[in-house]
């Protein structure tokens, strides 16, 4: 377990493999652990990082804010701090709008942009999720925490195939707090990327599963509207979680498109730093 200091409060991060970094990025009430399965595939290729975004798994929560672009503006701190200065980006869900954010606000960062299951456009939420976003709601949804983790518990099987998924979702709903629960999704329900879509020139992927239900699954077609040169897989089978639900099928495409070489942009011709975590390792569960 890894983490650094910001001065807007703690950032935990784990890091596995070796080679060129990569970053993954979770979604909304999710943690780096999320991405284990894709971490122990990836990590014999590449040095991955996954972090966890303010008021979610480890890192800190005495925030007053908790929208998207703090958390673009995490992930900037995050490569600053750690030595990276330019690397693909892939994020889950809200992990995947960020992603694109920081592609846009910070271009000289991103070398290549991967998204799963994330909306281009807030209004793809799901209804319940757009309900979440108001604050009397989530008040009492934490008023009533124990109903509320049984009631996800028990949606589980609907949302995702994986039998892990309860137990993983019922662990992060307990390391949230009312505020990075509410203010992050009421963020990402006002959030609209269409406009700004045309100024990533870098390689981008999209990755939908066909049956989800928290992000309407066809949110591949404003992204590629959006980026023409935007490769977009989709798993017919898969919800929202692909890397749970198909993660070889899902590693190994994500592998092909972080393997495919790239133009060097001229923002990314400087040598990068080293990197001051060299030596940190962490021990995947199984």
């Amino acid at each position: 377990m890894s983490s650094i200091t910001t001065d807007q409060g703690i950032v935990h991060y784990e890091v596995y493999g070796r080679g060129k970094p990569v970053i993954l990025l979770h979604g909304w009430l999710g943690s780096w652990g999320l991405w284990q399965e894709t971490m122990a595939y990836l990590g014999r290729y590449y040095r991955t990082y996954a972090l966890d975004f303010w008021g979610f798994g480890e890192s800190g929560k005495k925030r007053e804010t908790y929208a998207v672009q703090d958390f673009v503006s995490l992930v900037n701190q995050f490569m600053e701090q750690l030595g990276i200065m330019h690397a693909p980006l892939v994020g889950h869900s809200m992990g995947g709008t960020v992603s694109l954010s920081v592609a846009i606000r910070y271009p000289e960062r991103v070398s290549k942009v991967v998204v799963v299951g994330s909306p281009i456009v807030g209004s793809s939420l799901a209804f319940p999720l757009k309900l979440a976003g108001m604050r009397p709601i989530a008040f009492l949804l934490f008023n009533m925490m124990t109903v509320f983790r049984f009631g996800v518990r028990m949606a589980s099987p609907i949302i995702c195939r994986d039998e892990r998924f309860a137990d993983m979702m019922d662990r992060d709903l307990s390391r949230t707090t009312v505020e990075s629960f509410l203010l992050s999704i009421a963020s990402l329900r006002r959030t609209d990327l269409r406009p700004m879509l045309d100024q990533i020139k870098i390689p981008a992927m999209g990755i939908y599963g066909d049956r989800d239900n928290i992000v309407h699954p066809k949110q591949w077609q404003p992204m590629q509207k959006g980026i023409p040169h935007a490769q977009i897989e989709r798993f017919p089978l898969a919800g929202h979680f692909p890397m749970l639900e198909e993660p070889q099928a899902f590693s190994e495409r994500l592998k092909a498109f972080l393997d495919k070489e790239t133009p060097v942009q001229p923002s990314a011709q400087a040598q990068p730093s080293p990197l001051k975590s060299t030596t940190t390792s962490v021990t995947l569960a199984p």
